[in-house]
């Protein structure tokens, strides 16, 4: 996400203010630049966990309510302070934690608090569905979001579902290559680890990236491995047992899970994890404790820890790595010249994942990771925030279009499609393709399209847009399976002299992380509305 701030320059040198945020899976932070327009970009990052007595670029993504659903605290302070709680009084707290992949396509309302100066962002605040809301801090919440940036004069109107996020490529953050110099000029690929988003770059004389193939990836990255370790703890303790403390101590729980995840990007080697007390004594209210370890491999009880060996918490990443090479190998048969893989985000952090990757991929590319992994997404948003382009071109995820009204044909149209105005039998509906999925398109090409009203009269024109990534071939109408729309402008259009010979103008841009129209009526020559998401 960019945000841009708007100043009076009267008495000072222009400047370009740009705020980023990188909201993660597992960890979210942000970035910005106060520097000169003409300057050299240089990223500040806000440093996290200070009262906690930690210093990192990103916090978790995790927020805390009260009882009464007011906003108590995020990132490492809901975290500490979640922890802390016990019984009855963490099971009235209302919990989030990791609920990045639970936003997509839910109803909820996600607002950005953000202030002038970029001193600090307050807090991410959730108004979250009452009836989908399980206290305890378990994470079967159905969340969605949009944003409304608290920032800048700059006013952004639209009529769009609160989930869409219209965008040939779709791409929730902008990747960059970190560190390397100026003379690549072979694609590579970028994988971001935390949930697992690959991109495949040229890098252009120049530096400038031209994208070969649509944002891809799954879900399949570090929460997996996460996953994994919280499964092998209920197989040692039982299900019922591992319940019945995650009922009675979530904040405990969510303790050793977290201590679980910062694990994954230790050396490849045996681990350790801290048995919490009630755990302990709640297994030891049913036999010795080190009865729980006897029949488990892998596995051992040692003085007060739970011992896993090397071998045990690799298969706790098996799902995730051969997920993640499934999907590069299907990437690298498509026929590019791949020469590297850069690994960003916080699951490269993992001497496992890297060492996997290297072992897999070595003979085909060289495998490179910055030395700060979750910093590198924040710092290349705000690169690109300041200068689009750096990204020259992307290749489209979606087959857009515009619903039309053609004039009826009983030959070609359905029957319930047809209806009758002062002018004649129109077919309502038509899906009008403006650009194709895998088509290329250029950070700041403007496609212009022409169109006309359907009635003599009509002083309010109303353009409605939606997607698809089902082949269109056949496709003729925007209620059918696999279209999804996005969004819609209304145009008013209040001289009627020339009836039905105004000319409406649609002007789009497609290539930058947003799409744009931008709307005319060409009788006036007035731009009446721009769209922006």
């Amino acid at each position: 996400m960019f945000f841009y701030m708007e100043e009076d320059f009267s008495h000072n040198p222009p400047k370009q203010p740009c705020l980023t945020i990188d909201f993660g899976t597992a960890y979210s932070g942000y970035a910005f630049s106060l520097t000169k327009r003409e300057a050299e970009i240089d990223p500040r990052l806000k440093s996290w966990g200070k009262k906690t007595s930690l210093r990192t670029p990103k916090t978790p993504t995790c927020i805390l309510f009260d009882e009464h659903e007011k906003f108590l605290s995020f990132g490492y302070e809901a975290q500490s302070a979640y922890f802390r709680t016990r019984g009855d009084e963490a099971r009235n707290k209302f919990f989030f934690e990791c609920f990045k992949m639970s936003l997509y396509d839910k109803v909820i309302f996600l607002t950005f608090l953000c202030f002038y100066g970029l001193k600090e962002i307050e807090a991410f605040y959730i108004h979250c569905e009452r009836p989908l809301l399980n206290r305890g801090g378990g994470l079967r919440h159905q969340l969605s979001a949009s944003y409304n940036p608290v920032l800048t004069s700059l006013s952004r109107r639209l009529n769009a579902q609160s989930h869409s996020q219209p965008g040939p490529s779709d791409l929730r953050k902008s990747h960059y290559r970190v560190g390397l110099g100026s003379t690549i000029s072979s694609p590579e690929t970028l994988a971001d680890c935390g949930t697992i988003d690959i991109t495949v770059h040229e890098v252009l004389e120049g530096g400038a990236l031209k994208e070969l193939h649509k944002a891809s990836g799954n879900d399949l990255g570090g929460q997996t491995v996460d996953k994994k370790f919280k499964e092998f703890l209920r197989e040692i303790f039982s299900d019922r047992l591992w319940d019945e403390y995650e009922k009675k101590h979530p904040g405990e729980m969510q303790k050793m899970m977290y201590d679980i995840s910062v694990l994954k990007e230790n050396d490849d080697d045996d681990v350790d994890i801290s048995c919490q007390y009630n755990l302990g004594e709640m297994a030891k209210e049913q036999q010795k404790i080190e009865k729980f370890f006897e029949s488990l491999r892998g596995v051992s009880w040692n003085e007060g820890s739970i011992k896993i060996s090397k071998e045990k918490v690799r298969s706790f990443f098996a799902e995730s790595l051969n997920g993640i090479t499934k999907s590069l190998r299907e990437i690298l048969k498509k026929g590019f010249t791949i020469k590297y893989i850069l690994l960003v985000g916080g699951y490269s952090q993992s001497l496992i994942l890297r060492q996997h990757i290297t072992n897999q991929f070595s003979d085909q590319c060289k495998v490179l990771c910055p030395s700060h992994p979750q910093e590198a997404i924040m710092k290349g948003a705000v690169m690109f925030g300041r200068n689009p382009a750096l990204v020259a071109s992307r290749i489209s995820a979606f087959t857009y279009g515009v619903s039309l009204s053609l004039r009826f044909d009983a030959s070609k149209h359905r029957a319930d499609k047809r209806y009758t105005n002062k002018e004649g039998e129109w077919c309502d509906g038509i899906f009008c393709v403006l650009v194709k999925e895998n088509e290329e398109v250029g950070w700041d090409k403007t496609s212009e399209y022409s169109c006309t009203p359907i009635e003599r009269d009509q002083t309010a024109i109303t353009f409605a847009f939606y997607r698809t990534e089902r082949n269109i071939q056949g496709l003729m109408y925007v209620d059918e399976w696999g279209v999804e729309k996005i969004g819609s402008i209304i145009l008013e259009s209040p001289v009627t002299a020339r009836g039905m010979n105004r000319e409406i103008k649609l002007q789009i841009k497609f290539g930058a992380t947003e799409m744009t129209v931008t709307a005319i009526d060409g009788i006036i020559g007035i731009i009446m509305l721009n769209y922006e998401n």
